[in-house]
């Protein structure tokens, strides 16, 4: 990674500009080409730093998911996680210190398809699957600069719902799969999709200003380049402290996703969610202490549970793939 490298994650991680060749626009933003663009771009995606160019897909518009959970015993690591990461909704599995020590994101094209993929995983695993849905999002975005001092990426938008409609979801599937990195991305994409190229581009744009897209850009792996102090942090606290308290942690420099998600009482009563992206455990470590002396956390009991491995990272299953 140069410098050129940075600039090009931190500066489009979102907003990747919505015209028909859009990495000339940001090579005209960056002082370069688009050739070099699309060189560094390839190469980025060729190396694991880099998952795709497109977007991310609000949680429970288009499709289904939660985040789920299994308590492995150590000598059957291996072989669970294989059993996770075959199943092809499952696009986020990472192990974590904490009895229930492998989380996972499932996505399906709707809660029905969601429950089957659980229960083959379950199945397959041996071992019960805890779900936590998500209830409210505080902050769901994770585009944040790689470079300078660590900014609050503030609270999320609601989704305006009313604009989702029944061709979205080819559209949104073939973007959280990744555009094609060539002078005309939006054109293959429309070929691809049978559709037409400036109607592509303007449905992404009304997508992403709907917040059915949370993020339309360059989505990276954090952990291959150099973020792999990751924590997760959950909080006990009572429901009518929820929300005070996941705004004003969603403002906390440092604090990269936030959001509430349903409890399993007597399994699992920690309803309040944070991440903490960092490069080191001292930093993360920071992050936390900063967190903990809001006056709506003081005090609240808490455990954070670092990741040590990534099992697999990939965009959500939001159009089934026999369709």
């Amino acid at each position: 990674m140069d410098a050129l490298d940075t600039r090009l994650l931190d500066e489009f991680q979102r907003d990747l500009p919505l015209v028909p060749q859009p990495f000339a626009a940001m090579a005209q933003a960056l002082g370069s080409t688009e050739a070099e663009v699309l060189a560094r771009l390839r190469r980025l995606r060729e190396t694991g730093r880099i998952a795709r160019v497109g977007a991310t897909c609000r949680p429970n518009t288009a499709g289904a998911s939660t985040l789920a959970a299994l308590a492995i015993p150590e000598d059957r690591i291996e072989e669970v996680a294989a059993v996770v990461g075959r199943e092809p909704g499952v696009n986020h599995s990472y192990l974590r210190e904490d009895r229930w020590n492998l989380w996972f994101v499932a996505t399906a094209p709707d809660s029905a398809e969601l429950g089957r993929s659980l229960a083959r995983i379950g199945e397959g695993a041996r071992l019960p699957v805890l779900s936590l849905p998500l209830l409210r999002p505080f902050n769901i975005d994770l585009g944040f600069r790689l470079s300078g001092p660590r900014e609050a990426l503030g609270l999320d938008r609601p989704a305006d719902m009313d604009v989702l409609r029944g061709d979205d979801r080819p559209l949104m599937q073939a973007l959280s799969e990744g555009l094609p990195l060539v002078a005309r991305p939006f054109a293959a994409l429309a070929t691809l999709l049978g559709r037409d190229e400036a109607e592509v581009i303007a449905r992404i744009d009304t997508l992403a200003r709907a917040r059915l897209l949370t993020r339309v850009g360059v989505i990276v792996r954090h952990r291959a380049l150099g973020w792999k102090a990751n924590a997760m942090v959950v909080w006990q606290l009572p429901e009518a402290r929820i929300e005070p308290a996941g705004r004003a942690l969603a403002s906390v420099p440092g604090v990269t996703l936030c959001y509430h998600r349903r409890t399993v009482p007597g399994v699992w009563d920690w309803p309040l969610f944070c991440m903490i992206h960092a490069r080191a455990r001292p930093e993360a470590e920071a992050v936390l202490a900063r967190a903990e002396a809001l006056p709506e956390l003081r005090g609240v009991p808490h455990k954070t549970l670092f990741s040590t491995r990534c099992f697999k990272q990939t965009g959500a299953l939001i159009e089934s793939r026999a369709a």
